[in-house]
């Protein structure tokens, strides 16, 4: 049995055979993996131990002290928040072997395939077609607000295999090398001034079989694994009090009593209220993931999430007045992340913008929250039953 003891021990090793000072970042994060110490939730051989999920502190908290690297979590959040429990449920044993350890250490960068111009509401609508050719698929189509497809190695992709039966079950799910012929990655400016997010165009991109995941036909259920936890890590990444966006306006109020009113003190305090309540309901959240798979509940924090982004970052270009409509940069980037916390006042409430849209638009969310939270009944679909190709379009 492997308790909070045995894994400090087992740190502790780790920590003195490959001593942080000494030993090359990539080096120790690979030996960190190998040891089960990289996800501690995981089967063993596979970055884990097989030990319950809560045990991940103890080791982070050993290392974090012992000045050991992480694996810079932001920067390849989509490969360990989507792509890496998608995997683990539904991939080959020889998927998980290949995919698991490098995209754990940052290795290989991922992004995400799923949303295109007419289909991101509703994501079933999707016209990426890809066709069965011997052992490949051949796959056509374009995908749009893609995050990271411009330095990401591999991605998870789904397309429409079978136009024939209605739009949910025709889709099968594919792990899609970014760097095959016929991948083309073109940048989408945003009103930031970057382009964070990009359009992807697929042309006659061949994937072989051995890169699908789950059965043919099926991804529209393996798709679902991924995007509850992608709701979950939008909406329920942990935060330390006054984490987030509540952090630099709570700053300014507490460092410039002259910008303060009796109006702006009661409209942040009761953000600041909502701020730490959808906190500690992150916190409630991430235990529950301790018993298994995140459910429909992600979408409720993803909404919380967005509204609180945006109606604490216009608070806070309102309490800086004139300096609050300053922007610091319009250079046109490309970045790797999203910083919301070391940039000014006015990227904040730009960006904030479309965090009620990526990730499930918000009017996506409420009606998931109404029917597979609250149990109240489906919006009629008159679309359910028909195949994909006899749709109006």
């Amino acid at each position: 049995m492997i308790d909070a003891a045995e894994l400090r021990r087992r740190t502790a090793r780790l920590l003195a055979a490959h001593p942080p000072a000494g030993t090359d970042r990539l080096d120790f994060l690979r030996a960190r993996f190998d040891a089960g110490l990289a996800w501690v939730h995981f089967p063993e051989g596979l970055g884990g131990l097989g030990v319950p999920r809560s045990l991940q502190v103890v080791v982070d908290t050993e290392l974090e002290a012992a000045g050991a690297p992480d694996n810079d979590p932001r920067r390849i959040g989509i490969g360990l928040g989507m792509a890496a429990p998608t995997i683990l449920k539904y991939g080959t044993e020889e998927q998980k072997q290949r995919f698991l350890r490098p995209l754990w250490t940052g290795e290989e960068v991922w992004c995400q395939l799923f949303s295109e111009p007419g289909a991101g509401s509703d994501l079933a609508a999707l016209r990426t077609r890809a066709v069965r050719e011997g052992d490949d698929w051949v796959v056509n189509g374009q995908k749009v607000w893609t995050s990271s497809a411009h330095v990401a190695r591999w991605a998870i992709l789904i397309a429409r295999t079978d136009p024939d039966v209605p739009k949910h079950a025709g889709i099968t799910y594919f792990l899609c090398d970014m760097t095959d012929p016929g991948v083309e990655v073109r940048p989408l400016r945003q009103i930031t001034g970057e382009a964070e997010f990009n359009e992807v165009f697929l042309t006659d991109v061949r994937i072989p079989d051995a890169r699908r995941l789950g059965e043919t036909g099926d991804g529209w259920r393996v798709a679902q694994t991924t995007l509850n936890n992608e709701r979950v890590a939008i909406g329920g990444m942990r935060l330390p009090r006054e984490g987030g966006m509540i952090g630099p306006i709570s700053k300014t109020w507490r460092e410039r009593p002259e910008l303060r009113t009796h109006d702006l003190h009661q409209r942040l305090l009761k953000l600041w209220v909502e701020a730490e309540v959808a906190r500690l309901t992150g916190e409630r959240l991430r235990q529950q993931l301790v018993a298994g798979q995140p459910g429909p509940e992600g979408a409720g924090m993803k909404l919380a999430f967005a509204r609180l982004n945006q109606e604490i970052s216009g608070l806070e270009v309102e309490l800086r007045g004139e300096e609050g409509l300053l922007y610091d940069d319009w250079t046109m980037r490309r970045p790797e992340l999203v910083d919301f916390t070391g940039r000014d006042a006015g990227y904040r409430y730009l960006r904030s913008k479309g965090n009620s849209i990526e990730g499930g638009t918000s009017e996506v969310l409420l009606n998931i929250v109404a029917e597979r939270v609250l149990g109240l009944p489906s919006e009629p679909r008159t679309d359910k039953d028909v195949a994909w190709k006899d749709l109006a379009r």
